[in-house]
């Protein structure tokens, strides 16, 4: 994977765990954990398959509190354990075939993400860099314009995992 392919829309995140880079790795990696903190608040996850290597996907589906299911797909480009993770994700049917987001026609089909992450006493540093994929300028656009709306999700999403880490300790 050349990063030097993500499109100049990318969102770079960057937050500090009290956790080993180890721990933070494997609930990136592992079902049993990823379940239970990926996603909006208050939403459930349903993973179907999770297969984490170059070329591998995870295929899943997330429920709002008023039931309304929406399904996603990653397929990883690179895992390097416990350092690094890059994976395309998209919205999909169940089949894990890509779609539309239900939310805007012109949202990117693909997003890439890099995640890495870095380990000093005992705490870990995560940066996810990601953005539009294979994109048009329309879907670019879509992108830029929800990019505080996609700022918010990660942080509560990392506020869940700040949760689940400290009860893994």
């Amino acid at each position: 994977m050349n990063e030097n392919q993500i499109e100049n829309h990318e969102l770079i995140l960057t937050r500090v765990f009290d956790a080993p880079r180890e721990l933070v790795f494997r609930v990136w990696t592992d079902p049993a954990h990823f379940g239970n903190w990926w996603g909006p608040k208050g939403f459930s996850l349903n993973i179907a398959k999770m297969d984490v290597r170059p070329g591998g996907k995870f295929l899943g589906s997330q429920k709002s509190p008023e039931g309304h299911e929406l399904w996603g797909k990653f397929v990883y480009q690179e895992v390097i354990a416990p350092e690094k993770l890059v994976f395309v994700q998209s919205f999909s049917d169940e089949g894990g075939n890509t779609v539309r987001a239900p939310f805007d026609p012109n949202w990117p089909l693909e997003i890439i993400n890099i995640l890495t992450l870095t380990e000093e006493n005992g705490k870990t540093s995560l940066t996810l860099r990601g953005g539009p994929y294979n994109a048009t300028q329309e879907e670019r656009n879509a992108f830029e314009g929800m990019r505080p709306m996609v700022q918010q999700g990660f942080d509560g999403t990392f506020e869940q995992l700040d949760d689940y880490l400290s009860s893994q300790k």
